[in-house]
C-alpha cells in the first residue's frame, strides 16, 4: 500500500476519480492479495476467483493482520517467560483471526440489514461490501458466520477444558464484546463505545487473555505490553470514524468522534498514537518490557506523518491515484499501526531470544 498520497493532504485543484486500486489477481497464490490493500468495491473483480479467496476479500482481511499480531505478541511474551505451549499457541492464532472474520462480516451483515450501509455511505465506496455488491447473499454470508462462530466456540471450549473457570470468563467478555459492538439492539458504536471496546479486545483481552490461556498463568506485564498495540488498533477506528462522522451524524450512528466532533477526536488520536510510544518507553525504563521493544522508534516516521494529516482538516477531494477514499486518516493510521504492530513484533522476538536483556 503507497503511502505517498497521505502526505501531501493539499486539496487538488481539480477533482479526481478514486483510485480503486489493483485488481485482484489469479493463481494459485491470489490469497495474498486479500492482505495487502485496499480494493476494488465491484464484485464483477472477484467473479474469477476461487471460493476461500473470495472469503478473505469479503472478510476484508487486510485487517486481520492486527490480531495475528495480538496473538503473536502474546506468544512472544509468554516464550520471554519461558512458559509458551504450542498447541494452545496455535488455538489462540487461529481463534483470533476467526473471531476478527467474524467481526468484520457481522458488521457487514448487520450494517446491511439495518439500512446503514447505503449506495452512498462510505462503507461502499473503499472497499467490497460482500452483500451490497452481489458478492455473497445475505443467508450465505449468514451460513459462514455461523460456521466460524461454531469454530470459535470449538477453540473457546477447548480453553475451558484446559484452563478451567479463567477461560470461560475470558471467552464470555470476548462473546459479549464482539455481540455488542454491532450485533445487540444498541450496540456500542452506537453509544460511543466502540473505539473503547477496540482498545479492550486488541488490548488487554488478546494480549492479556492470551498470554493466560498460553501459559496458564496470569501475567501483570502481559497487560501493560499490551497497552500500545491496544491504543494503535483504537486509532485506526478513532481514524475510520471520524472519516465517517457526517454520514454516521445522519444515521444516528453516535460513534466517539460524533460526541467529541471532529477535531477532539482527532486530536484524541493523536494522543493516543504519541500514547503508544511513551507507554513502551515507560515500560522499558520500568524493566518490565524488553529493551528490544524500543525497535518502534523505526516507526517514529509514520507516526510522525499520521500526526500531520491529522491535525489538518480533510480535504474535499482525494488527492490524484489515491486509493481507499472516502477513508483519510483511518488509513494513515492503519499504515502507522501495520508498521509499529510488527516492529513491535519484531522487538519481542528478540526479547524471547535475549530474555535476560533489560534496563534497570
Amino acid at each position: 500500500m503507497s503511502t505517498d498520497a497521505v502526505t501531501n493532504p493539499a486539496t487538488p485543484t481539480t477533482t479526481p476519480v478514486p483510485a480503486a486500486g489493483k485488481p485482484p489477481q489469479g493463481g494459485p497464490f491470489a490469497f495474498v492479495g486479500a492482505f495487502t490493500g485496499f480494493y476494488p468495491a465491484q464484485a464483477s473483480e472477484f467473479s474469477h476467483l476461487d471460493p476461500v479467496t473470495r472469503f478473505l476479500y469479503a472478510a476484508r482481511s487486510v485487517i486481520l493482520v492486527i490480531s495475528a499480531q495480538s496473538a503473536l505478541m502474546a506468544g512472544l511474551l509468554a516464550a520471554t517467560d519461558r512458559r509458551f505451549e504450542w498447541l494452545p499457541f496455535v488455538a489462540v492464532f487461529v481463534g483470533y483471526l476467526v473471531l476478527h472474520a467474524v467481526s468484520n462480516l457481522s458488521n457487514d451483515y448487520f450494517g446491511y440489514r439495518r439500512g446503514h450501509d447505503t449506495a452512498d455511505s462510505p462503507r461502499r465506496r473503499y472497499t467490497l461490501h460482500p452483500i451490497a455488491s452481489g458478492a455473497v447473499t445475505p443467508r450465505l454470508l449468514a451460513t459462514g458466520l455461523v460456521v466460524l462462530g461454531l469454530v470459535s466456540v470449538a477453540i473457546a471450549a477447548y480453553f475451558v477444558a484446559l484452563r478451567g473457570l479463567p477461560a470461560l470468563w475470558l471467552a464470555l467478555i470476548g462473546g459479549v464484546l464482539l455481540y455488542a459492538y454491532d450485533a445487540a439492539p444498541r450496540a456500542l458504536k452506537e453509544l460511543g463505545l466502540g473505539e473503547i471496546a477496540a482498545f479492550v479486545v486488541w488490548g488487554p483481552l488478546m494480549i492479556g487473555g492470551g498470554y493466560y490461556v498460553i501459559t496458564g498463568h496470569w501475567s501483570g506485564v502481559a497487560f501493560a505490553a499490551s497497552v500500545p498495540p491496544g491504543l494503535g488498533v483504537m486509532s485506526i477506528l478513532v481514524g475510520k470514524h471520524v472519516d465517517q462522522r457526517e454520514f454516521d451524524t445522519g444515521q444516528h450512528q453516535r460513534t466517539l468522534p460524533v460526541l467529541l466532533g471532529e477535531s477532539v477526536a482527532r486530536y484524541f488520536n493523536e494522543v493516543s498514537v504519541v500514547a503508544m510510544y511513551a507507554v513502551t518507553v515507560l515500560l522499558v525504563a520500568l524493566g518490565d518490557l524488553t529493551p528490544f521493544a524500543l525497535l518502534i522508534v523505526l516507526a517514529a516516521p509514520r507516526a510522525l506523518r499520521a500526526i500531520r494529516v491529522m491535525a489538518r482538516p480533510t480535504p474535499t477531494s482525494p488527492p490524484a491515484g489515491y486509493v481507499g477514499w472516502p477513508l483519510w486518516y483511518h488509513r494513515v493510521c492503519l499504515v502507522h499501526n501495520r508498521a509499529f504492530g510488527w516492529l513491535y513484533v519484531a522487538g519481542l522476538v528478540l526479547g524471547a531470544i535475549f530474555p535476560k536483556v533489560l534496563i534497570g
